[in-house]
């Protein structure tokens, strides 16, 4: 019998890993750790700028009303699911990384006037010579705790995917409030700092080739058994 899956991203993700674990006949728990839920916040001129970073789908799933200011400037987007986004709410997108938001900014024409769009917890960007930026907080993640059903798995053996390094602090600070022996936990992280957030202690750490869902998945699916 297999192990269970725990799955704590929050929405938009939440769905996309579960419908993958799901085709591999994974027993996935869903226990996001986090709720998105948007910031008020206030538009700038958008004459004053030539061009949106966005670093997150969140960003146009929760920006709410402001975003019509917006959406004449191009979006630079981090990736494929943010891309999406924007063009779902209904900005023209000229740019999609595949190497962090830092990448797309490193990659821009400057001089460049860019705004910002992120949530309350971000990573810090260089801005290239010639160039500027401004940062607006849309949204922030809420945090909740463990849900009784994936705790109960947690006692026993059980395989967690952490996604980000907030979310693998949050769930390492979670285990040692709930007494979870975390020798009882295998760990599978998107990248090498998202396992490093997650501490030591745990059953076995593994990191994922690429940072995708599906190289991911793909790896927690051998944890698993």
């Amino acid at each position: 019998m297999s192990k269970p899956l725990i799955v704590l991203r929050p929405e938009p993700g939440l769905s996309e890993t579960l419908a993958l674990a799901q085709a591999k006949d994974l027993t996935a728990i869903a226990a996001p750790l986090f709720e998105i839920e948007p910031v008020a916040w206030r538009a700038p001129d958008p004459a004053d700028l030539d061009g949106i970073l966005a670093g997150s789908a969140n960003v146009f799933r929760h920006g709410g009303l402001g975003l019509s200011k917006l959406s004449a400037l191009p979006v630079h987007a981090v990736g494929e699911r943010t891309a999406q986004a924007a063009l779902e709410a209904g900005f023209t997108v000229a740019n999609v990384g595949a190497g962090g938001l830092q990448q797309v900014l490193d990659t821009l024409p400057a001089p460049a006037r860019l705004l910002r769009l992120a949530g309350e917890q971000h990573v810090a960007l260089q801005v290239p010579d010639g160039s500027a930026m401004t940062e607006v907080i849309v949204y922030r993640a809420r945090a909740v705790s463990l849900s009784e059903t994936a705790v109960e798995a947690l006692r026993s053996d059980a395989v967690v995917l952490l996604h980000s390094g907030e979310a693998a602090a949050r769930f390492a600070g979670e285990c040692d409030r709930l007494s979870i022996d975390r020798s009882r936990v295998s760990v599978a992280a998107l990248a090498p700092r998202v396992a490093a957030a997650a501490g030591e202690g745990w059953r076995a750490v593994a990191v994922a080739p690429q940072a995708t869902d599906a190289a991911l998945l793909a790896m927690a699916d051998d944890m698993c058994q």
